[in-house]
Formats: structure tokens, C-alpha cells, sequence
């Protein structure tokens, strides 16, 4: 049997360790952009869906589409780097958490992860296709 240990904490002190965590908004940043990093140079997936990204939004500069959707597209690749970032944090935790040993509900929350990033990546490629193919056909059409 597992023992959990209950806090007894109030608020105001988990507030104040926060602070001493991250003492202002420029360490807050750092740590931000270290979790970032992390996931950039460890998880080839994170790399993938910034290359995708950043090809999405570039195609959308030359074909020089809207702001509206630009911005459609720039929140939906966003959001697909959000959760893999997200995966990646639980997937960490679970490890951790399990010391690496095969668990049922480790498996689910790891394929759970995975399957919001999944799904948020074909909702992104969706929404690039529906913005990005018509105005790119018109152009090779007129090329031709």
C-alpha cells in the first residue's frame, strides 16, 4: 500500500514557495524556455512539429493569405506544440513516478498524452489544408 502525504500548506505559503521557486518574471521565463529547449533537443516528435510549423506559416507568408488565417494557422501549430510539450512533462512525471517499470496506468496516461497530440495534429493539418491548398492550387494553376 502506498502512503500519501497530505499537505498542511495554506495557500499563502505554497505562494510564497513559488516565489522563492521562480523570484521574478525573468527567471519565470528562463525556466519556460528551458522546457522548451529541453523538448526541442530530446524529443524528435517536438522537432517535427516545428519544422511542420514553421514550413505552415512560412507557405502562409508567400502566399501572403490573410491575417485571420494566418493567425488560424499560427494558434493551431502553436497549439500541437503546446500538448507535445504537455506529453513530454507526463510522460516525465510517469517515469518517474513508476521508476520506469511497466504499469497499466502509466501505459494510459502516456497513450493518452500521445493521443491529444495525435488528434491536435490532424486537426492542424486540416485546418492548414483548408486554408493553405486553395490559394496554393490557384497559384500553380496560374504557373501552368
Amino acid at each position: 500500500m502506498t502512503k500519501t502525504i497530505v499537505s498542511t500548506s495554506q495557500p499563502k505559503d505554497l505562494r510564497n514557495l513559488a516565489w522563492q521557486v521562480a523570484p521574478n518574471l525573468f527567471l519565470s521565463f528562463k525556466y519556460a524556455i528551458a522546457g522548451v529547449c529541453y523538448a526541442f533537443l530530446t524529443q524528435r516528435n517536438f522537432r517535427i512539429h516545428t519544422i511542420i510549423g514553421t514550413l505552415a506559416i512560412s507557405l502562409g507568408l508567400f502566399l501572403q493569405i490573410t491575417a485571420v488565417e494566418m493567425s488560424v494557422i499560427a494558434l493551431t501549430c502553436a497549439s500541437v506544440m503546446v500538448l507535445e510539450l504537455l506529453n513530454t512533462a507526463i510522460e516525465s512525471v510517469v517515469d518517474l513516478t513508476v521508476k520506469q517499470t511497466y504499469h497499466e496506468l502509466a501505459k494510459i496516461a502516456k497513450d493518452c498524452a500521445a493521443g491529444a497530440v495525435f488528434i491536435s495534429a490532424i486537426a492542424a493539418v486540416l485546418v492548414a489544408s483548408f486554408i493553405l491548398l486553395p490559394p496554393l492550387l490557384r497559384l500553380i494553376l496560374s504557373i501552368s
